[in-house]
């Protein structure tokens, strides 16, 4: 009787243990607390900003810990384990997978809003109505006008979606420059009136303006010929909704999370009415919301 005892007794204890154990392994955090921490490309801080105001005042115990990083950074943040999210301009590129099939790493990604890389110019520059082979020349320094290119940072997701939509191939001219940040381009721009920026639409939509059409006022932002429409556009939400503005490009994330924990908390907030109203306030549009978009007349009587 004493052996069974003992049996039964060591049985209990390893259970215990066992118990212990699972407890230690398991997840500290949930879809609305504990921390973690994710990389954002650096062009969409100002709109990523608003939407960690609110999503911290409505689950006060969840703490977001973000990294603005220029895109390429953040895929390495990713893949080394130091974000369990990325918000970037893109999704994994095939050759990348098998990388992350290799440590095990599962992602799953989504887009949830829709953006515009804005052509920003001195409010003195003569062109402010620009083709799209007219910026290609400018960005390979054959433009019959020399312009100062600037992007924000050499490993932008600006540099990178200009790169590959409008010169696939080609080699940026001697004259393109990287400047540090966003901030720093519009500020370029501003003094100098042969210079030319590339900048992510949320760093010169004016937030303080009520108008839905209002930019900044210290530079100029081009319009862009659309070849199918034939009619110029700027960056304007309803153009970008309809891909009339030829410089769009989505906003995803890309998550390594596979349990729901608060980096999925915060996904899911992005996706749904209030974060989509905060990228539609940005004038960003929403793409995991309804909006109905419809021409409107004025009547000048």
């Amino acid at each position: 009787m004493q052996w069974v005892r003992y049996t039964i007794y060591t049985i209990a204890v390893a259970t215990v243990f066992a118990a212990c154990g699972d407890s230690s392994r398991k997840p500290q955090d949930t879809l609305s607390s504990g921390t973690v921490d994710i990389s954002v490309d650096e062009t969409y801080m100002p709109v990523i900003e608003e939407q960690l105001k609110v999503f911290r005042s409505s689950f006060p115990d969840a703490t977001v810990n973000v990294h603005y990083k220029p895109e390429s950074e953040c895929f390495k943040d990713l893949f080394e384990g130091r974000a369990k999210v990325i918000l970037v301009t893109r999704q994994l590129h095939p050759e990348e997978k098998p990388a992350y099939e290799q440590k095990k790493i599962v992602t799953h990604s989504l887009a949830v809003a829709k953006d515009a890389v804005a052509v920003i110019v001195n409010p003195a520059a003569e062109d402010s109505l620009l083709s799209l082979s007219q910026i290609r020349g400018i960005l390979t320094g054959v433009y019959k006008k020399k312009y100062t290119v600037v992007f924000d940072n050499q490993g932008s997701s600006t540099v990178r979606y200009i790169a590959d939509s409008l010169i696939p191939g080609e080699e940026l001219g001697a004259n393109v420059y990287a400047a540090k940040g966003n901030e720093a381009v519009v500020d370029y721009i501003a003094q100098n009136p042969d210079a030319i920026g590339f900048i992510g639409l949320s760093y010169v939509s004016d937030a303080s303006d009520p108008g839905t059409e209002a930019f900044l006022q210290k530079v100029k932002i081009a319009a862009i010929w659309h070849d199918s429409a034939q009619q110029f556009y700027k960056p304007y939400q309803a153009y970008i909704a309809m891909d009339l503005y030829p410089l769009t490009r989505e906003l995803y994330y890309v998550s390594r999370e596979n349990y729901p924990g608060l980096g999925t908390g915060f996904t899911n907030f992005l996706g749904k009415e209030r974060g989509q109203l905060i990228f539609a306030s940005a004038r960003l549009f929403p793409l995991r919301m309804n909006i109905v978009i419809r021409d409107a007349s004025i009547n000048k009587n």
